[in-house]
């Protein structure tokens, strides 16, 4: 088959501050093109999603038009179901969309799959990163929320309610024991981008990220202290984590890991201090974009599974 007539496969990643979107031929790791554009969650979910859609619509005509659009691959923030998505508070609005039946309207010739981002992520590790041959795994995300997936036997553990691994729900403290998440404060508010971002402010007016922390905490002893109390409680929930599964491996990946090596020592030294057989930790083969990189996997998975393809 000549290679302008090979069918290809689109990914798209639904996230709370841009959605990013890739081509791939059918059969290859190799992307044709990609793009990105920003969230504007103020804007409310529809007019997200319609602006995803649009501009997911113009990459596969620019970069493969004429081509067959198999499958359409999906990473979502919350938990997609057929009739909206759970657990999506960053885009009001999101959690009434129905996702999959509005990315097949805007592909209906293609096979769409859906997956919650961070289980995309991990699962693109699995196939073809750094959790390869792991077992049991975890994958952590460090990005503008806070989540990892579990992976036992090479497959990405989803739990009854798809909801495995939420743990930016975490209790703090014994004295949170018995309220609900809205009567406190869950884990994700402090650990995570967004948790940094907030203490960046107070301490930097002019702080646009988390990243404007980790540059500081080498001068400054405020920031040194916010990232030590930062990189403590993710510690103490990491090590808890590896205790109960006792993983192989544990890749870490999202932005903050562009501080990987802030972020290594701490983690490291708390894990082989308190877990009685400590995992590996290294960085995810696929630091910055798992969730899109994962949204092509599904892509390509939902293509191989057509009787009448032939890759």
């Amino acid at each position: 088959m000549d290679s302008l007539d090979t069918p290809v496969v689109l990914g798209i990643d639904f996230g709370g501050t841009k959605t990013a979107m890739a081509v791939a031929e059918s059969g290859s790791a190799a992307r044709l093109g990609a793009a990105t554009v920003p969230t504007h969650a103020a804007e409310g979910g529809q007019a997200c999603l319609a602006r995803g859609l649009r501009a997911a619509r113009a990459l596969v005509e620019r970069v493969a038009p004429a081509r067959q659009l198999l499958a359409v691959g999906v990473s979502t923030i919350g938990i997609p179901r057929e009739e909206g998505v759970d657990l999506a508070p960053n885009i009001p609005g999101w959690s009434e969309l129905a996702l999959a039946q509005e990315v097949r309207a805007a592909f209906p010739d293609a096979e769409v799959r859906v997956e919650t981002d961070v289980k995309a992520a991990a699962r693109v590790e699995v196939v073809e990163g750094a959790l390869q041959g792991a077992d049991p795994a975890l994958y952590l995300n460090l990005g503008t929320g806070l989540a990892v997936a579990l992976v036992c036997g090479g497959e990405v553990v989803t739990g009854r309610n798809g909801a495995s691994g939420e743990i930016g729900y975490n209790l703090r403290s014994v004295e949170d024991v018995g309220l609900p998440a809205g009567g406190r404060s869950i884990l994700e508010d402090e650990v995570s981008g967004i948790g940094l971002l907030a203490r960046a402010r107070e301490l930097l007016p002019d702080a646009t990220g988390a990243k404007d922390l980790f540059a500081a905490a080498g001068s400054d002893e405020r920031a040194a202290a916010a990232l030590k109390s930062f990189t403590d409680e993710l510690a103490f929930h990491v090590v808890n984590l590896a205790i109960a599964v006792d993983p192989e491996r544990i890749a870490v990946g999202g932005g903050m890991v562009r501080s990987w090596g802030v972020l290594y020592g701490p983690l490291r030294r708390a894990l082989d201090a308190a877990v009685p057989f400590p995992p590996e930790l290294v960085q995810a083969a696929f630091p910055f974009d798992a969730p899109l990189a994962g949204a092509l996997t599904l892509a390509r998975a939902a293509a191989r599974a057509q009787p009448s393809t032939a890759l």
